[in-house]
C-alpha cells in the first residue's frame, strides 16, 4: 500500500508533463473510454471529498488530475435504476425499470452506453458489475465456469467478464453486526451488514479479480479503441477486505459517527425513515462504529484496486488517449440521522463521487448539478460520436473547459421502493413521496442546514417556495415520460 500511495502521487507530475508536451490525443486517434464504477460508495468517505479519516490516495490522484464534481447525484437511489438509467439513457420513469432488472426490454432496439460505442468500432467490455448484478446473492454463489450475468445487457458488450470471490464466507474473523444484539447470530450472506477481516491478499476477493483482469485487457487491447467498464463491488455490503486495510480503523471505538439529534425523525413522514436504521437494525454504539470502520476498510482495499488499473492504463501508455471516468451507481448512509446503507433521497444517498478525467482538460472542481444520465451524451460528444437524439441526459462537457458554469437548474432523483422523488436546486432539497403528495413531503434549506435537519414543508413562510418546487416536479416527470419509447 505504500507503493501504491508514491506511484499515485507521481502520476500527479507524470500526467501533467506529458499533457504539457504533447497537449493532447492526436486528431484522428479515436479517445478511448476507461469507467470505474465503486458500488454503494458515498462521496463523503473519500479523502479528496473531505474525509479526514479514510484516505483514498488513487481515487484522490485521479481528482487531482481531473473535474471533481461537487453536486453530482444518481437517478436512482438503489443499484437496480440507477445503472439502467445511466446505462440506457433513460430516466427509471421513461423506462419503468424501477427495481432490479435489465432495461433492454424497454428500450428495444435503441443502443446502450456502452453498445454506442460497440456500434462505432469499439471494443467493449465490462468486468464484474456495470449493469446490476446481485451482489453478494450473485457472485458468491457463482464459481469460474458458472455462466451469472443478473440484468446484464449482452448485446452492448464484445467479452464480459465476472468476478467471484468468497465474500462474507471469506476466511478471517466475521461479524454480523445487524439484527444480532446478543451476539448469537453467525456470519451470514445476504444483504446484511457483516464486517469480515479477511486472511489472504487482494487477489482472493472479487475486487482484486476485477483489477487483475482489467490489467490483462488494458494490455491486450491497447492498440484499439475501447470502452472498458470496471465494476468494484467494494464497499458494498459484506464490509470484507483483507486486513492490513482494517488497521487505520482501529480500535473501533475511535471513530466518531455523524451528530445526532434527539427527536430528529419528528418532523419528517413515515416514509422518510430509511429502510435500515440503527434502531430497526439493532446496532447499538459499538456495532455502529465497527460497521463505519468496516465500510472505511472496504473503501481502502477498492481504492488500492482502482490504483492497480491507473497503473496499468500509464504502463500502457494509455493516459494521453484515455478519458476516465470514476463514480458510484448512488451514494449511502453511514449513521447520519441514524440512517444506514442506500434509498433515502437525502444527499448521503443520492448524491455521488464524479470524476472525469479528459487528456488537455485542466484539473477543476466544479459545482454545477449534474446526473449520471449526462454521462452517455457528454462522454459521446468527447469521443467524436454523434450523440443519439432519444438519450434525456445533458451533454455537460462544457464544464470540463468552464467549471465555473452550471448547466442545470435541479437534479432529478427517485426512490421507487418509497415512491418517493427528489427536486435538488443548489439551495432547496424537496423530497416528495407519492406523485400526489399522499406519502407526505420534506423541505430542506441546505444553504442554512447542510445536514438537513429541520423539515420546513409545514412553515408557512415556506408555502411559496414548496408551491415551485412541486411544480418543478410535475414538469420534470411529464418531460420524463416523453419520450420515443
Amino acid at each position: 500500500m505504500i507503493h501504491r500511495f508514491f506511484r499515485s502521487l507521481a502520476r500527479l507530475v507524470l500526467f501533467s508533463v506529458a499533457l504539457a508536451a504533447s497537449g493532447s490525443a492526436a486528431a484522428n486517434d479515436p479517445m478511448n473510454v476507461l469507467f470505474i464504477i465503486s458500488d454503494d460508495l458515498t462521496a463523503n468517505a473519500l479523502s479528496c471529498y473531505g474525509n479526514t479519516v479514510c484516505s483514498t490516495p488513487n481515487i484522490d490522484a485521479l481528482a487531482a488530475n481531473g473535474t471533481r464534481f461537487t453536486r453530482a447525484y444518481c437517478q436512482g437511489t438503489y443499484c437496480g435504476p440507477s445503472r439502467a438509467s445511466f446505462l440506457s439513457g433513460y430516466y427509471p420513469h421513461a423506462t419503468g425499470v424501477l427495481g432490479y432488472k435489465s432495461p433492454r426490454a424497454a428500450i428495444g432496439d435503441h443502443r446502450t452506453w456502452p453498445e454506442h460505442f460497440k456500434q462505432h468500432g469499439y471494443y467493449t467490455a465490462r468486468i464484474s458489475k456495470i449493469f446490476h448484478m446481485g451482489v453478494p446473492g450473485g457472485i458468491e454463489d457463482h464459481g469460474p465456469g458458472r455462466d451469472y450475468n443478473g440484468a446484464d445487457d449482452a448485446q452492448s458488450w464484445t467479452q464480459r467478464f465476472n468476478s467471484p470471490g468468497p465474500e462474507w464466507r471469506a476466511a478471517g474473523d466475521g461479524e454480523t453486526l445487524e439484527n444480532n444484539p446478543d451476539g448469537r447470530k453467525p456470519v451470514v450472506g445476504g444483504n446484511t451488514f457483516v464486517v469480515v477481516e479477511a486472511d489472504g491478499d487482494d487477489d482472493v476477493h472479487s475486487d482484486g479479480k476485477t483489477a487483475a483482469k482489467a490489467v490483462e485487457l488494458l494490455k491486450q487491447h491497447r492498440d484499439q479503441p475501447f470502452w472498458l467498464g470496471v465494476g468494484f463491488v467494494r464497499p458494498h455490503v459484506p464490509f470484507v477486505a483483507p486486513r492490513p486495510y482494517f488497521s487505520d480503523f482501529k480500535p473501533y471505538s475511535d471513530l466518531e459517527l455523524p451528530k445526532k439529534l434527539d427527536g430528529d425523525w419528528d418532523d419528517i413522514p413515515k416514509p422518510g425513515i430509511n429502510y435500515k436504521t440503527s434502531v430497526n437494525m439493532k446496532m447499538d454504539v459499538r456495532r455502529q462504529k465497527k460497521a463505519l470502520g468496516g465500510y472505511y476498510a472496504s473503501v481502502r482495499y477498492m481504492d488500492a484496486q482502482v490504483g492497480k488499473v491507473l497503473d496499468a492504463l500509464e504502463d500502457a501508455g494509455l493516459e494521453e488517449n484515455t478519458i476516465v471516468i470514476f463514480t458510484s451507481d448512488h451514494g449511502y448512509h453511514l449513521g447520519e440521522h441514524d440512517f444506514w446503507a442506500k434509498v433515502s433521497l437525502r444527499d448521503e444517498s443520492a448524491g455521488v463521487p464524479l470524476i472525469i478525467r479528459v487528456p488537455g482538460k485542466a484539473p477543476a472542481v466544479c459545482h454545477s448539478l449534474v446526473e449520471l444520465i449526462d454521462l452517455y451524451p457528454t462522454i459521446s460528444s468527447l469521443c467524436g460520436l454523434p450523440v443519439p437524439s432519444n438519450v434525456q441526459g445533458k451533454n455537460i462537457a462544457g464544464l470540463l473547459d468552464d467549471p465555473s458554469r452550471s448547466v442545470r437548474e435541479a437534479a432529478f432523483s427517485v426512490a421507487p421502493m418509497r415512491q418517493g422523488f427528489l427536486i435538488r436546486e443548489p439551495r432547496w432539497a424537496m423530497i416528495q413521496y407519492g406523485e400526489d403528495a399522499s406519502g407526505g413531503i420534506e423541505l430542506f434549506d441546505t444553504s442554512e442546514d447542510p445536514e438537513q435537519f429541520t423539515n420546513l414543508a409545514q412553515e408557512a413562510t415556506h408555502q411559496d417556495v414548496l408551491r415551485r418546487l412541486q411544480n418543478r416536479l410535475q414538469q420534470k416527470l411529464a418531460e420524463v415520460r416523453e419520450n420515443d419509447l
